[in-house]
């Protein structure tokens, strides 16, 4: 079995074989020109995919660490953030917004639902911002927020700096760094851009640049902008070593989604993510975010009455996937289930056939493959 697990976690995700082999290709000197050459390639390709005319940072790191460049960059001790909270990774904004000496202001949704633009307009009309951060999908609800619509709002307040946390999102929502008013966007390499974890990818629109310049110096090193312009003109020379064979996986990774095309993806996502909750919901499963706010790149699903938790989860890893356990109010009580990146409609299938025998050998009344029938119907239309 431990040969054989389907990884269905919201990341890491699934590894298709093209991105595999990037990744263990003899390893190169990050100074080699052919080295050098994939790596300016793979900053160039992502800057025009996402039609991002600033700057665009693919460095070793998480997603984590992206926050933080998105912060440090485009703010200074004193000011006010107003973070827009969908759930536990929007509130991770608090935390790094504090330690900076900002006065973080949190508007928040019920956990299931989203911030409405109204709501974030109208609090950006009672105060000067320096930034909103907004989580494009929380992974601890699966709800995803209406970041064209907040792009909209935002227009209205030139002096606020739009930050978009796409970790979750970015190659599985659509996105569109400059088409949506957005000054700074990041994922992480290993959602839905399906690579390992070892990555992430900031857009820094022209805007978030001048508030940079604006700042001076600036007391982060590893993560600010004027550090790291200079590599991603010309990669031979040098600040941090850079990831070599992640930087490769992820040029194939990027390759691949500008073969499917971002619209298209977030299409075969969406439909994917539509089927799986109906598939869920048949087998009497409650989906966490509210319809017209489902993420398309994972579910939360409440149990039926009586499904013990860690029984569920212990049994999925014997039938061969791992989910993830739901985290606050929800821990214990629900389980999440990633379907992003470049997962198939068969691991798909393999993914909720598992679920069904877990949940019948939790105690309830499941008709074996009626889940699998639902996802596979709905797919069909």
């Amino acid at each position: 079995m431990e040969n054989n697990v389907l990884v269905m976690i919201p990341g890491p995700t699934p590894v298709v074989e093209s991105i595999r082999q990037e990744m263990a290709r003899p390893i190169q000197a990050f100074g080699d020109p052919r080295f050098v050459a994939d790596y300016k390639a793979l900053i160039d390709e992502l800057g025009a995919l996402f039609h991002c005319g600033g700057r665009t940072f693919p460095l070793a790191g998480t997603g984590t660490l992206a926050m933080e460049m998105a912060i440090a960059n485009t703010t200074k001790r004193g000011d006010s953030v107003l973070i827009v909270s969908n759930g536990f990774f929007g509130d991770r904004f608090i935390d790094i917004c504090e330690r900076k000496g900002l006065q973080a202001d949190v508007l928040s949704a019920e956990w299931g639902s989203a911030v409405s633009p109204e709501e974030i307009d109208r609090k950006l009309s009672e105060k000067n911002y320096a930034a909103v951060t907004v989580t494009h999908v929380d992974t601890s609800t699966a709800v995803v927020a209406p970041i064209a619509e907040i792009g909209k709002v935002m227009a209205k307040h030139p002096g606020t700096i739009y930050i978009v946390d796409g970790v979750a999102a970015t190659a599985g929502e659509y996105a569109d760094v400059d088409g949506m008013g957005i000054d700074v966007m990041f994922t992480g390499s290993q959602k839905c851009f399906g690579v390992c974890s070892g990555m992430f990818i900031l857009w820094a629109g022209q805007r978030a640049l001048d508030r940079r310049r604006s700042l001076g110096v600036i007391p982060e090193y590893y993560v600010d902008f004027e550090k790291w312009i200079p590599i991603m003109d010309n990669p031979a020379k040098y600040f941090a070593t850079p990831a070599v064979n992640l930087v490769w996986a992820l040029k194939e990774a990027t390759a691949i989604i500008r073969e499917e095309g971002l619209q298209a993806r977030a299409v075969r996502h969406r439909r994917n993510a539509d089927a799986a909750a109906k598939a869920l919901e048949s087998i009497g499963f409650t989906i966490l975010a509210k319809p017209g706010c489902r993420a398309s790149t994972l579910s939360v699903a409440i149990y039926p009455a009586g499904v013990d938790d860690g029984a569920f989860r212990s049994h999925m890893l014997q039938e061969g996937v791992v989910c993830a356990g739901a985290l606050g109010a929800y821990a214990g009580k629900a389980f999440r289930l990633g379907h992003m990146g470049n997962i198939t409609e068969n691991e798909m299938i393999v993914g909720l056939a598992a679920v069904e025998r877990s949940l019948k050998a939790c105690g309830a009344d499941v008709e074996l493959g009626r889940a699998v029938g639902v996802y596979m119907a709905e797919m069909k239309k």
